[in-house]
């Protein structure tokens, strides 16, 4: 048996413990890059607080999903600036902002050079300017993965900057920066968590401690996610839903994920949807054509047997069955309001192109067989 295991340096979880990033950040560095979402005004005691500390924040909102040219534009800004502390808070999209911010602000190549697919896709040089990520919502696991997703208008999809590197230097995840987050984001990120979880641990990647995480992060997030939906002030559910996030984000990193997540990153890119719910729209067909393709071509693979294992943390009854598993996700799926692709103006001539691209991710290299493109099609015909 052989692996490797990597997460952020220090990781801190608890309720009201994001109180303690300026000091935090203050002992990173001496002008911070403050990063936040779209209203970065919910944020003054943090900024205040910066301020106070003579941080001088430097702030970078992130209204909607990074792209690359807001963030080549932001770096610009942030290094003529002097900032030497990136503080990332918020969703999965600011806490890539964030780290890909950190990166450009050490590595002063032009952000084109160092993204897989669309650009060089050059490896960092420089370790990346100290990064502290604190998520507002749960579900992405960005504060402990090493990588930023942007989307790159020009191409229609979504593309990484990648780098071991990467890793934040602090992750604190607060549950009580979630209880603001309204129900169909609640809904959108903790099914991103949740297929993470599942994606993970089927994966031909995985390992004993990545097993470890997810086996108490399923069943963790199955009961809490609906809780957390239907009652946003929930706090002992929003507490086991950052747990299970994070869980994710730490699997994902060291597991990698599948074709649920091969398929995000081009429909992401093409149509205007939440990650999190074209994970979900996708994740209950990807289990059964992966079981599929298993039974067929890899009957002794173990990721069969974890499939098994699945359906039983999620439903918690011991005698499920893949099938029960695959119907339970489609219930919850319709229970949270998420609907299939043609919601998102989805059409079956988008197919061919969908698959292809889907099939040159990454998140592909994880799944538990290599699915052919008819499977690949059959997923999408299934999700519409």
């Amino acid at each position: 048996m052989r692996f490797s295991f990597s997460t952020a340096a220090t990781i801190l979880f608890g309720n009201g413990i994001a109180k303690t990033i300026p000091e935090r950040a203050a002992a990173l560095g001496s002008r911070a890059c403050l990063v936040t979402g779209g209203h970065p005004e919910r944020l003054a005691w943090l900024t205040g607080e910066l301020n106070r500390l003579g941080l001088r924040p430097v702030t970078v909102p992130i209204p909607g999903e990074p792209d690359t040219d807001s963030i080549a534009s932001a770096a610009r800004i942030v290094r003529e600036a002097g900032c030497d502390v990136v503080v990332a808070v918020g969703g999965g999209s600011v806490l890539d902002a964030g780290k890909a911010l950190a990166a450009l602000l050490a590595n002063r190549r032009e952000l084109m050079d160092y993204l897989e697919v669309v650009g060089k896709g050059l490896p960092l040089t420089e370790r990346p300017a100290p990064c502290i990520a604190a998520p507002t919502t749960a579900g992405t696991g960005a504060e402990v993965t090493a990588n930023a997703v942007l989307r790159s208008p020009e191409h229609g999809i979504k593309v990484s900057m990648r780098s071991p590197a990467m890793l934040p230097d602090l992750a604190v995840i607060d549950p009580e920066l979630a209880l603001s987050a309204p129900p169909e984001v609640t809904a959108s990120t903790g099914m991103d968590a949740l297929t993470q979880l599942l994606e993970a641990f089927v994966s031909g990647q995985a390992t004993p401690m990545t097993d470890a995480l997810c086996r108490d992060g399923l069943p963790r997030a199955a009961r809490a996610l609906w809780a957390a939906y239907a009652d946003g002030a929930n706090i002992k559910a929003r507490g086991n839903m950052a747990l299970a996030s994070l869980y994710s984000g730490i699997a994902l990193a060291n597991a990698k994920l599948g074709a649920a997540h091969g398929f995000a990153g081009p429909l992401g890119g093409g149509f205007d949807a939440p990650h999190g719910a074209i994970c979900a729209a996708l994740l209950p067909h990807v289990v059964l054509v992966n079981v599929d393709a298993l039974r067929e071509r890899a009957p002794a693979s173990p990721a069969l047997d974890k499939y098994a294992e699945a359906a039983r943390l999620l439903t918690g009854d011991p005698a499920a069955t893949i099938q029960d598993g695959a119907d339970w996700l489609s219930a919850l799926c319709a229970d949270l309001g998420i609907p299939g692709l043609a919601a998102l103006g989805v059409v079956p001539d988008d197919f061919p192109a969908l698959a292809a691209n889907a099939a040159r991710t990454s998140s592909m290299k994880g799944n538990p067989i290599e699915l052919t493109p008819d499977e690949l099609l059959s997923i999408l015909r299934r999700a519409l």
